[in-house]
């Protein structure tokens, strides 16, 4: 059975990390073939589960160690209809991936979990089009529709919640939502921006969080950012409304480079962890809400521990 599903502890306001970018360790550090950026193939076999099982424990252990909570993302980001018949997979063997994805993470999770340091395990869901661009839209019901397989396939598992990442536009995660609470699941939305702040749609975030939780009824838990650094952030930090209050993850890049220079990198950027960990640190004082902490591409540990390191007292 789920723990948390019913009851999210991050939601109390308390530190919860995530991993860092896990798709760009694995290509630049670990030189590791991942075909459109996709992790989801390692679930497959013994020698990618324990890659990936050792990746997420390194994490664990930091959060473990400062006695703070933690998401544990499943490797599905990539997992959806699109993604998967690029690769060669059908809809029942997605399926099937997503279910063993979960009952990786649910290991994980009976080894760290604790009344100190909860886990709670995230079912990752990704857009249909590409992470960087909004250039393939779909509209609310086929956003909805496109995205129920892969959380129906979340269902009978002990996914306690589920995640949209790296949303583009309004219109997807809004389908995203709708699903999501339709199935019982606690549904949190990650947009991502570009250097002036804007989503790649060019919606601001103001007009994307107050655009969904009015067609929702305010349905997502919570909202964050990804995919971008905080340099990016434009006048979230600092301006006054109440969609602001919704936004209480950051899971920021560690380059300052734009989507399309990442794009056309050959090599990773790490940037500055202690630097990184310094801006977090800046940020939760200016959006006290702003609790759940991790990376994006080009991020590791050691960004996520000097992140918690600048922002959780010893």
């Amino acid at each position: 059975m789920p723990r948390y599903r019913n009851g999210l502890p991050q939601l109390t306001g308390t530190v919860f990390l995530t991993d860092g970018g896990l798709e760009t360790w694995l290509v630049f550090l670990e030189k590791v073939d991942l075909p459109y950026f996709a992790a989801f193939p390692l679930v497959e076999n013994e020698a990618g589960r324990e890659r990936l099982s050792g990746y997420f424990k390194t994490y664990l252990q930091t959060a473990r160690e400062r006695g703070v909570g933690f998401i544990l993302d499943t490797p599905t980001w990539r997992a959806n209809a699109d993604w998967g018949d690029r690769l060669g997979y059908s809809a029942p063997v997605l399926a099937s991936i997503n279910r063993q994805s979960v009952a990786m993470a649910v290991a994980l999770r009976d080894a760290f979990d604790s009344k100190r340091s909860p886990v709670v395990i995230n079912g990752v869901l990704g857009p249909r089009g590409d992470g960087y661009r909004a250039d393939a839209r779909m509209d609310e019901a086929e956003a909805e529709h496109y995205h129920r397989a892969q959380i129906e396939s979340f269902c009978a598992t002990e996914a306690d919640m589920v995640s949209a990442i790296t949303m583009t536009y309004s219109a997807e995660a809004i389908g995203i939502t709708r699903a999501a609470k339709d199935y019982g699941f606690p549904v949190v939305i990650s947009f991502t921006v570009e250097v002036d702040g804007r989503l790649p749609s060019w919606e601001t975030l103001a007009e994307a969080i107050e655009g969904v939780d009015a067609a929702t009824s305010g349905a997502p838990a919570y909202y964050m950012v990804n995919c971008a650094h905080p340099i990016h952030l434009g006048d979230l930090p600092i301006i006054d409304a109440p969609w602001r209050d919704r936004v209480r993850g950051l899971r920021a890049n560690a380059s300052v480079l734009s989507h399309a220079e990442l794009d056309a990198a050959t090599e990773l950027d790490p940037g500055d962890p202690a630097e990184l960990g310094r801006q977090y640190r800046t940020l939760r004082g200016q959006m006290p809400r702003l609790s759940v902490l991790g990376g994006c591409c080009g991020t590791d540990h050691r960004h996520i521990a000097a992140i918690c390191e600048a922002c959780v007292p010893s």
